[in-house]
């Protein structure tokens, strides 16, 4: 036992001398070697600082590997996808009926009567009102009876000219007659025509504006509302921006809060006017009115498509930065074996948004890592654990 302790420590102090000679050596060869001797020493230094140098990498690389508690950023990660990206715009618009109008008469007179309801539904044409005419039926009346004298004039004068008896002049006289006479009847029946007051389309009598028994004046006097539920449609102003995106044909979502109440519709027409108060054009959007529901300025939200990309990038904007030129970038991860990954920067170009993610046109494809968790904490070339969520 004796011997191994006084042999350890003769190979103890041998080292030990051996490390001193090497120390003196360089410090000889500083002080007074010559300068190929000292190219040599450094030669020989270099080598063995390149062999410990590999050496150590390789048991750093072994022990990251063995390690479980390695202590690099925890990330996790989002796989990008290729989806359908619509994009729309949010306006609001208003219900309207180009058939909603306020009737007023055609002729002045007392309202004798009046035929309709509040409420009942009318056809195109029917009688709403009577007007009294002031006599102007008796006069057709008169009218008429000198009409079939005339006629019967013309008549004989024809007989007698066809067989070339009387004069042309006679004829012609009678001829005159009988058409002036008619034309008469056609105005006065024309003018009487006009103290009946008729509906110019098919619709719902929404209200009774003036009694029986009122005296009306054309142009003045309001008669009844007629609207016509059937045909409506929205109109919105849609800012100058979206002009060459918000066409004819478009896809529409329509919801009316007051009704809780959603449905799809399509832009109809697109105005080609822009308004130099607003910068903004007209745009229709015709709805369904089935159940009769939906009134004439009623409020409706809209989203008009006006974008879409049948192969779109969508990513979280929050895992967006901006670098000092005011370029964007995210973060990708590359595997390098099962949990550790290196980080990658990549410079991205954005478009559209849609709620909190954003579309991506350039920087990333199909199936790259993006680290969603730990972006901001993160550098070009680190490496980091990837956490599994499930």
């Amino acid at each position: 036992m004796k011997n191994i302790i006084k042999l350890s420590v003769v190979i103890l102090l041998l080292v030990s001398c051996a490390g001193d000679n090497k120390s003196m050596a360089v410090e000889d060869l500083v002080s007074s070697g010559s300068l190929e001797q000292l190219r040599a020493k450094k030669t020989e230094l270099s080598g063995q600082q390149q062999q410990i140098d590999a050496q150590l990498k390789a048991l750093d690389e072994k022990i990251n590997e063995l390690n479980p508690q390695l202590k690099v950023p925890l990330v996790t990660t989002i796989t990008t996808k290729e989806i359908k990206f619509e994009h729309f715009v949010e306006l609001q618009g208003n219900v309207m009926t180009k058939q909603n109008i306020v009737i007023h008469p055609e002729y002045s007179g007392v309202l004798t009567k009046v035929y309709v309801q509040k409420g009942e539904t009318v056809r195109k044409g029917q009688a709403l009102a009577k007007i009294d005419d002031g006599g102007l039926g008796q006069q057709l009346a008169q009218m008429q009876i000198q009409a079939d004298l005339a006629k019967t004039t013309f008549d004989r004068q024809k007989r007698l000219w066809d067989q070339k008896i009387g004069s042309e002049i006679q004829y012609l006289q009678a001829k005159s007659n009988y058409e002036a006479q008619q034309k008469a009847i056609a105005q006065m029946q024309k003018q009487i025509g006009k103290t009946i007051v008729r509906a110019p389309f098919s619709g719902t009598i929404d209200d009774v504006i003036t009694e029986q028994g009122t005296v009306v004046s054309p142009g003045q006097s309001q008669l009844f509302r007629l609207v016509n539920l059937g045909s409506m449609y929205i109109e919105t102003d849609v800012p100058e921006s979206y002009l060459t995106n918000v066409t004819v044909g478009k896809n529409v979502e329509v919801n009316f809060p007051v009704l809780n109440q959603n449905l799809t519709a399509t832009v109809r027409q697109a105005g080609n006017f822009i308004n130099p108060a607003n910068r903004t054009f007209k745009v229709e959007i015709g709805i369904p009115n089935k159940d009769k529901s939906i009134k004439p300025n009623l409020t409706a939200k809209l989203r008009i498509n006006d974008y879409t990309n049948e192969k779109a990038i969508l990513i979280p904007q929050s895992i967006i930065s901006e670098n000092a030129d005011g370029e964007q970038y995210v973060y990708i991860a590359t595997a390098k074996n099962k949990s550790i990954a290196a980080v990658s920067r990549v410079i991205i170009t954005t478009g559209k948004t849609r709620g909190d993610d954003i579309e991506v046109l350039t920087g990333l494809e199909n199936g790259a890592q993006i680290i969603e968790e730990g972006a901001r904490s993160v550098k070009d070339g680190q490496e980091v654990k990837i956490l599994e969520v499930e």
